[in-house]
């Protein structure tokens, strides 16, 4: 087994571990030709790769769940022994794959060592339950997929196996109704049924079009996030979409992602369509001189950024090559980095409330204490941003976990981790302080002392990108979103030709309040209508025929309610105004 450092598992992770040497042992009784690679435990579950001899599918799934079954009875422990890379070659000695990774372990003087249960042995660094027969009870294997060996395109195509474990069959059966329920919520298939966005071949993949409908949940929320930029003082900025290469050799991004840019080549210059964006907004600082007076200087604009995501690594909206973010950063001394977390922080929960996200809590990445050589900046900036951020969470009541070692190198980070409504977790944003950033491109300001100073940088985006939010929030609201972000509010039905007209006003009338109301005049019947109307999650629905023409009050079908609502027009334009501007959740 390779990385992660299996001695450091939770139970559970350690309980699906030993499931994923479970389903290898059991792979290799069934096709004994098969080549063996690695199999960590993942969010939720752990996975296998293979190579396979001849190609299998999910319907063999059953069958080597139950001869896993069968083989865990005979597994009473997992037996360690340490092997010198001699042996442990010679033991593998037709397995390339593990070859590789002996020889990895042997060059970093890592030891070597073997894990047998019954008749199996696997390569592994450890983390395994004790009991395997008693324990390895409650699994379930759940698809295949082809995944390069260890993530490179340019390495052979193997079979992974994804499986779940849980430590009691209620655990289990309950995660296996959330995914049931997670396949009806997907977005890819609500996006089309829906009607929000596509992708085409001759666009390429990765790259979204975001229909009439999609768009306007779009600028929703980016409208709404820009409107508590303001209210924050951030002041919008603008860059253009490509660079010089320069820029990002400076920053320090081109040695590490280099690979993952879009090149473009001018006439005389390298130039890279951007990545990120907060290089440029340093150009923007050092633009003019700045004093302690003017911090923080707080920049913001909603743009898309590019990066050449591996094909295999793309899904829907949640794992794109154009990714739009609600960047922000900012230029600050470190006597204001508690002022602004918290300030933050407070965006963020409004942001989150917004689309009914309110569970959540923080990774807090640390750095290492015993490695600080790997980190920027001095020990007495890094002790006080660390514990004021801590300090910030508590004092906030946000749950958050504290974990060493996985700080950026240029500063510690809270990554956020919401929960939807189905309870899955999502890390949707990240707020990042940066010590490295301002002294490479030697940002500075004039200290009230008159010396010159370099500012600490604050990234921040609030959505973390357009297009993963999107992909969230519908599967969080199972495309039945709230008014404020339904791109039809209100659906007007005519019963017949004699009522369009009544209709078509009655929608302008709305749309002058700045409702977006929309007539279906098609020759459906108004039961195919209603029907259509109901498969589109519209919140709410009006059918207009003789007598509604010549009422007093509205008779508005609720989504997801039987009775009608008898309300007035002007009440429900209250009504509806009143959802819009407080964001509501609920009809």
């Amino acid at each position: 087994m390779s990385k992660p450092n299996l001695n450091q598992l939770t139970e559970l992770e350690k309980l699906r571990h030993s499931t994923a040497h479970l389903l290898a042992a059991a792979v290799l009784e069934l096709w004994p030709d098969t080549k063996i690679t690695i199999g960590p435990p993942v969010d939720n579950g752990f996975y296998y790769d293979f190579e396979f001899k001849e190609a299998i599918s999910d319907s063999d799934l059953p069958k080597i769940e139950k001869r896993m079954k069968k083989i865990v009875t005979e597994w009473k422990s997992f037996e360690r022994r340490e092997a010198t890379a001699e042996e442990a070659k010679e033991f593998f000695k037709n397995n390339p794959y593990k070859i590789e990774l002996i020889e990895e372990f042997s060059t970093s003087n890592e030891p070597i060592t073997l894990y047998t249960s019954g008749n199996f042995t696997d390569l592994c660094r450890g983390g395994h339950v004790d009991e395997p027969n008693k324990k390895l009870k409650y699994f379930k294997l759940l698809s295949l997929a082809g995944a390069y060996w260890r993530g490179d395109e340019n390495n052979p195509m193997l079979t992974r196996i994804y499986g779940t474990a849980f430590d009691s069959q209620e655990d289990l059966d309950e995660y296996l109704e959330m995914l049931e329920e997670a396949k009806k919520r997907d977005h890819k298939k609500l996006g089309k049924e829906l009607g929000l966005f596509t992708f085409s071949d001759l666009v390429g993949s990765g790259l979204p079009l975001f229909t009439p409908k999609g768009t306007i949940i779009r600028d929703e929320l980016e409208n709404f996030v820009a409107k508590l930029n303001k209210e924050h003082n951030y002041e919008k900025v603008w860059i253009p979409h490509i660079t010089k290469t320069d820029l990002y050799k400076t920053s320090g991004h081109w040695d590490k992602f280099s690979d993952d840019l879009f090149h473009v080549k001018g006439a005389n210059d390298e130039f890279a369509i951007k990545p990120m964006n907060c290089p440029h907004h340093t150009q923007i600082f050092a633009s003019e001189a700045r004093s302690y007076k003017d911090l923080p200087v707080r920049f913001h604009e909603t743009t898309t950024v590019y990066r050449d995501e591996k094909s295999g690594q793309l899904g829907g909206l949640t794992r794109v090559r154009c990714i739009t973010q609600d960047d922000g950063h900012t230029f600050l001394m470190p006597s204001q980095i508690e002022t602004e977390f918290d300030t933050l922080l407070t965006i963020q929960k409004k942001v989150l409330s917004a689309v009914g996200l309110d569970d959540y809590w923080i990774s807090l990445s640390l750095r290492d204490p015993n490695n600080k050589d790997k980190y920027l900046g001095d020990d007495e900036v890094w002790e006080k941003a660390q514990t004021t951020m801590e300090q910030i969470l508590k004092n906030k009541n946000i749950p958050y976990k504290a974990i060493e070692g996985e700080a950026a190198f240029y500063g510690p980070k809270m990554d956020l981790m919401a929960k939807d409504s189905i309870g899955r977790e999502w890390q949707l944003s990240t707020i990042q302080l940066d010590f490295n950033m301002p002294k490479r491109f030697k940002l500075e300001y004039t200290a009230e002392d008159g010396t010159k100073q370099t500012p600490v940088m604050i990234h921040r985006a609030f959505m973390g990108s357009t297009e993963r939010f999107m992909g969230v929030i519908i599967e969080h609201f199972a495309g039945a979103f709230p008014v404020w972000l339904s791109p039809v509010q209100i659906q007007i039905i005519s019963v017949g030709s004699d009522h369009r007209e009544f209709c078509n006003n009655l929608a302008q009338e709305f749309k002058n309040e700045n409702i977006r109301a929309f007539v279906d005049n098609t020759d459906e019947t108004v039961g195919k209508k209603i029907r259509n109307s109901a498969g589109q999650k519209i919140p709410y629905v009006l059918v207009i025929g003789d007598r509604e023409m010549n009422s007093d009050n509205l008779s508005v079908r609720v989504r997801g309610q039987e009775e009608l609502l008898e309300i007035s027009k002007q009440d429900f334009i209250k009504k509806i105004k009143t959802q819009i501007r407080d964001k509501a959740l609920d009809l």
